[in-house]
């Protein structure tokens, strides 16, 4: 009698585990309708091109999703279509990268030090109003039409978002929360731990975010106005030549790394920000 009444006592609710249950195959059911009804966006898409392609529009203009297709086979088939697309990956890779970690320091030091941040944020404002594509000769001046040339514009292009998220970050920093810590016997670690991070955290991946298209466009850029080398010079060939299948495939390669690396942010965000005890905040609460 008693492991009868033990087993019932351990038996889930009903009444609870079906609402669960279906709220978890609505979601898959509805992440799965949004998959299936994107995959058809596309196909719509790709047949209106296939068809209008001539008709339409003028076919040399934008080509034909078939012809895109084996410009895409021929260029991933050859050594050097995978030349150009791992130049061009290394040099938004060190760019990105050199951008962040320049923004870091320029946005720790100047959100620090509240003074030297009254005097530096004008001119600072003043060299980000530049276009960063019009610094690309000066840079091709400096380091040639070789990688630092298009490095040093993603980079640059990227330090100031990173640059101004984490500045503005520090800024806004409650310092009640700092006071509290303080008092209650924290030091600069505790502070740094327990308010600066959690408080910089939400910026500065929204920074990376924004970073990782700009390093591309500055890459990419830069190959325009002077390389040898890169999907971005194969860009600018294939459009001298008209060549517009050629055109899309580079394209395509563009949108694949822009997705691979905002892929790895996005699981590096959510990493972080778990270890930091605020992926919880990020979640809806359920409505009751």
């Amino acid at each position: 009698m008693a492991t009868v009444t033990d087993k019932a006592m351990t038996r889930p609710d009903p009444g609870t585990a079906a609402p669960v249950a279906t709220r978890a195959r609505a979601r898959l059911q509805g992440t799965g309708s949004i998959i299936v009804l994107r995959v058809l966006v596309i196909l719509v898409a790709l047949v209106l091109w296939q068809v209008m392609s001539g008709p339409v529009v003028p076919e040399y203009a934008v080509s034909k999703p078939t012809d895109v297709y084996d410009a895409l086979t021929d260029m991933l088939g050859s050594a050097t279509g995978w030349t150009d697309i791992k130049v061009t990956t290394i040099e938004v890779l060190a760019g990105f990268g050199l951008g962040v970690a320049a923004g870091t320091m320029m946005g720790l030091v100047l959100g620090s030090f509240p003074l030297l941040g009254r005097v530096l944020e004008p001119l600072v404002a003043a060299v980000n109003g530049i276009p960063k594509i019009a610094l690309a000769p000066l840079f091709l001046l400096f380091f040639g039409i070789g990688s630092w040339s298009k490095i040093t514009i993603a980079m640059t292009g990227v330090a100031f978002v990173v640059f101004y998220n984490v500045y503005l970050g520090l800024r806004l920093r409650e310092r009640e929360l700092v006071e509290v810590v303080q008092v209650m016997g924290g030091r600069r670690h505790h502070v740094l731990g327990y308010v600066t991070l959690p408080t910089l955290a939400a910026p500065f991946f929204a920074a990376l975010k924004t970073g990782g298209p700009l390093a591309i466009l500055g890459v990419i850029g830069g190959e325009f106005i002077a390389s040898s080398e890169g999907v971005g010079h194969e860009l600018f060939t294939a459009a001298q030549n008209l060549d517009a299948a050629a055109e899309f495939a580079g394209l395509i390669v563009l949108v694949a790394l822009t997705l691979a690396l905002n892929g790895v942010l996005t699981a590096l965000d959510a990493y972080a920000l778990k270890r930091l005890g605020l992926a919880a905040r990020r979640r809806p609460q359920p409505r009751s």
